[in-house]
């Protein structure tokens, strides 16, 4: 395995990126785009499970707009702690737009490198980022071959490129996996996205996790479930591998 931290030149600057991928041959390229907490070394071991099983992995911080570097602190996640304050302040101005501009900075670099097979690619997002992968799908339908959405939060909303609006556009096939428990992503608008997607006649489908919370694919968040966590890799590398190869 080969990995590395470098600079991917974007619109707005410079977005520091995590890659790895296998040490011989071109492999197809996928983005893990990360969640709210950002990048940390939990993503990083992810990208790492995915490259081991043949892909060439693409991690950004897609925070890098509020400065090179940006990470937090281990309670981000604690309500009304300074740093989720701080993160806070950095989410809630990251609008769908800007993101597939990212996107197609990310797809330059790919097509420019000998270990990336050429291509379709693969896109996946948790949480903040489900809306984003499905967008790119959306947004760059003949790159984008494969998208999935994690607990992805309020899929269906007034934002401009918000995935619900745009599901017709989308030419590869979907996975958009949902928690039985999610403030963010709430029964009635799971069902409401099921309709969409139905009407859009999209492929693939989506998927409701019983039992489980938001966040229930990371090892190091309380609410991790294994269980459902390997469900979502399966699932996960399926669609990879039936998009991609």
């Amino acid at each position: 395995m080969i990995e590395q931290t470098l600079d991917i030149e974007t619109k707005a600057g410079a977005m520091e990126t995590f890659v790895c991928h296998p040490d011989r041959g071109q492999h197809p390229a996928v983005f893990l785009l990360m969640d709210a907490p950002g990048v940390r070394e939990e993503l990083r071991d992810m990208a790492r499970r995915l490259c081991t099983v043949g892909y060439y992995v693409l991690l950004p911080n897609l925070y890098y707009r509020a400065g090179r570097d940006t990470i937090y602190g281990p309670d981000v996640l604690e309500h009304g702690s300074a740093e989720h304050q701080r993160m806070r302040a950095v989410r809630t101005r990251m609008t769908i737009p800007p993101v597939m501009d990212d996107i197609a900075s990310m797809l330059a670099f790919v097509d420019r490198q000998d270990a990336v097979k050429k291509g379709p690619v693969g896109a996946h997002g948790y949480c903040m980022s489900g809306p984003y992968a499905l967008a790119a799908a959306a947004r760059y339908p003949d790159r984008v071959a494969a998208a999935a959405s994690y607990y992805g939060t309020w899929l269906v909303n007034d934002a401009e490129e918000s995935p619900h609006v745009n599901l017709g556009k989308v030419k590869g096939e979907l996975y958009i996996s949902c928690a039985e428990h999610d403030e963010l992503a709430p029964l009635p608008m799971v069902e409401e996205l099921r309709g969409l997607f139905a009407r859009a006649g999209c492929a693939g489908e989506i998927e409701l996790q019983p039992g489980v919370h938001h966040g229930f694919a990371f090892p190091q968040r309380w609410c991790y479930d294994k269980p459902a966590a390997e469900r979502h890799w399966e699932r996960l590398i399926s669609l990879y591998r039936r998009r991609l190869g």
